[in-house]
């Protein structure tokens, strides 16, 4: 079982990147899927929450409209559309679902 992240960098404020999470190993249209980023010093926070069919999302509060989150489920790849990013964004950002957790990857907004 398997969950890969791609698509982190360094952006510039204003900027926007598109993540993916590819997933492996474990029947990923029943599960829910979540993005989760952990700043330097700070807790790991929930980012955006999409249901199995991909219905139902919810965001966290200081990320609502600007990300947007989607799945493909015969790509088993769950998607982070960020737009408008500012320094806080900074973080890595992790895929979560069915117990599982990615490696992370690593957005840096920066001028």
């Amino acid at each position: 079982v398997q969950l890969v992240e791609s698509g982190g960098g360094l952006v510039q404020p204003g900027g926007s990147l598109r993540l993916s999470c590819k997933a492996s190993g474990f029947t990923f249209s029943i599960y829910d899927m979540m993005w989760y980023r952990q700043a330097p010093g700070k807790e790991r926070e929930l980012v955006a929450r999409i249901s199995k069919a991909g219905g139902t999302t919810n965001y966290g509060d200081s990320v609502k409209g600007r990300f947007t989150i989607s799945r493909d489920n015969a790509l088993k790849t769950v998607y982070l559309q960020m737009n408008s990013l500012k320094f806080e964004d900074t973080a890595v950002y992790y895929c979560n679902g069915g117990g599982k957790w990615g490696q992370g990857t690593q957005v840096t907004v920066s001028s």
